[in-house]
């Protein structure tokens, strides 16, 4: 299973005491593909950073996940700008398009929209329903 992953989500899921680590777990024991463009890696590094008020947890995240060999590091050759209330948020779909993601993982109210977009057929999930949906599929 592929999936990209929302930053604001990312940070919801790395302290041990998350109430969804078990999705970082999953990422670190290769039980999901994640997906990730160069832009998303930046943001994921920029924000890690200054979330945590750090100047390094964001680096040595970044560096841990694209070392994983259950990480996609994807090319992307077209942009399709299906959300134009916030425009950075593109850079999650066009990932998942060309990474052939099954789903993208996000809390963010923004991606709401592409449930009325027949072409290219993205699917978001937040962080509760993907908790769900996996455990579903495990059993």
């Amino acid at each position: 299973m592929i999936l990209v992953l929302d930053t604001n989500c990312l940070i919801h899921i790395l302290s041990k005491d998350a109430e969804h680590h078990w999705l970082f777990t999953a990422i670190l024991n290769s039980e999901v593909t994640l997906a990730l463009t160069t832009e998303i890696i930046s943001e994921y590094e920029e924000v890690l950073n200054n979330f945590f008020k750090s100047t390094t947890i964001g680096e040595n995240v970044v560096r841990l996940l694209i070392n994983l060999p259950n990480t996609i590091r994807q090319e992307v050759y077209y942009k399709w700008n299906l959300i134009t209330k916030d425009p950075d948020d593109n850079k999650y779909i066009d990932c998942a398009v060309a990474a052939n993601a099954d789903f993208i993982i996000t809390d963010d109210k923004h991606f709401k929209i592409l449930k009325s977009i027949e072409f290219p057929k993205v699917i978001t999930l937040r962080l509760e329903e993907f908790n769900d949906f996996y455990n579903k599929e495990k059993s």
